[in-house]
C-alpha cells in the first residue's frame, strides 16, 4: 500500500490589518502569511477499504469540526480508503494555523494518494471554505493575502529565524472578529510600504485585552527582542532574527512556563514524499 509522510507546516502572519467589513459580515484584511519550517507531522496510506480511519493527536476535537475529515469528505471521494494519522505541534487557537494547515494537506496528500488529478484551481474552490488560511497551504508558498484572506499573491521574503512564544490558552477568532472596540478600518498598505516595516496587528490590542497571558508572553519577548507581534488572532507572538543563533539565544531565556518553538522561515511547502 502507498504511504505519505508529510509536514504540515505552521504559518505566521507578519503583519495583519483589518481594512473593512463586508455586507455579509466578513472583515476584509490585508496580511503577508510566511511559512515555517516546523509543524504537525501527517501519515497518509491507502486503504482497501472505503473511508477514513483518523488516529493521532485529534481524539478531542468532535467529527463534525474535525478539518482533516471535512477536508477528505470534500474531495467526494466515498468509495475511497485511506488511514490518517497526525502527530500535533501546532497547538489550538494559538494564531499559527494548525488546522487550517492539516486540511489544506490532506487534500494535497489524498489528491495524490487517490490519483485524482485535481489542479490547484479544483482545490483551492473546494478547501476554501474549509477555512480562509487553508488557501495559503494549498498555494504552498508564502504569500501577501487581501480580501478575506483569500486573494493570494506569492511572496518571496528574506531568510529569518523566529521565536515565537506560545502562551497557554486557546483563542476564539470569532470573539476577537466580534469585539465591539476591534479596529476594522485601516487604510490598505502596498507591498513596498509592508517591507519597509509600516505593518502591525489590528487584533492584538483585543486579544491581549481578552488574555492576560498573551499580553504577558508579548511583554517579555517585546523586552528581548522588540519588536514583538502576535500572529493571526493569538495566542502565540513572535520576534523575527537574522541568525538561527540570535534566535536560540532569546530563546533560552524565557519564562519557565512560557513554551517556545525556534524555527525558520520559509517561502515554499516542503515536498510530500512517499514511503512505500
Amino acid at each position: 500500500m502507498k504511504i505519505l509522510r508529510v509536514c504540515s507546516p505552521a504559518k505566521i502572519n507578519l503583519f495583519l490589518h483589518v481594512t473593512g467589513r463586508r455586507e455579509d459580515g466578513y472583515h476584509t484584511i490585508q496580511t503577508v502569511f510566511q511559512l515555517l519550517n516546523w509543524g504537525d507531522h501527517m501519515t497518509f496510506e491507502l486503504t482497501e477499504t472505503a473511508g477514513i480511519e483518523l488516529s493521532g493527536d485529534t481524539n478531542d476535537i468532535p467529527a463534525a469540526d474535525n478539518l482533516i475529515l471535512r477536508a477528505a469528505r470534500v474531495l467526494g471521494q466515498p468509495d475511497r480508503g485511506a488511514h490518517i494519522h497526525i502527530q500535533k505541534h501546532i497547538p489550538r487557537g494559538s494564531g499559527l494555523g494548525g488546522g487550517s494547515s492539516n486540511a489544506a494537506l490532506t487534500l494535497l496528500a489524498l489528491n495524490r494518494l487517490w490519483e485524482l488529478g485535481f489542479d490547484q484551481d479544483k482545490l483551492m474552490a473546494i478547501g476554501t471554505p474549509l477555512g480562509a488560511d487553508v488557501g495559503v497551504f494549498l498555494l504552498g508558498r508564502s504569500a501577501w493575502a487581501e480580501g478575506v484572506g483569500d486573494t493570494l499573491s506569492p511572496l518571496t521574503l528574506p531568510k529569518r529565524w523566529f521565536v515565537i512564544a506560545q502562551p497557554r490558552c486557546e483563542v476564539s477568532t470569532a470573539e476577537i472578529f466580534r469585539h465591539p472596540e476591534l479596529t476594522r478600518h485601516t487604510a490598505p498598505i502596498t507591498v513596498q510600504a509592508f517591507f519597509s516595516g509600516a505593518a502591525r496587528n489590528d487584533l492584538q490590542a483585543v486579544a491581549m485585552s481578552l488574555y492576560p497571558e498573551i499580553q504577558r508572553a508579548w511583554e517579555w519577548l517585546n523586552s528581548e527582542a522588540a519588536p514583538a507581534l502576535m500572529t493571526g488572532s493569538g495566542a502565540s507572538v513572535f520576534a523575527a532574527f537574522d541568525t538561527e543563533a540570535e534566535a536560540r539565544s532569546i530563546a533560552t531565556r524565557a519564562p519557565a512556563n512560557l513554551p517556545i518553538v525556534v524555527a525558520e522561515g520559509m517561502d515554499r511547502l516542503p515536498e510530500m514524499w512517499e514511503v512505500k
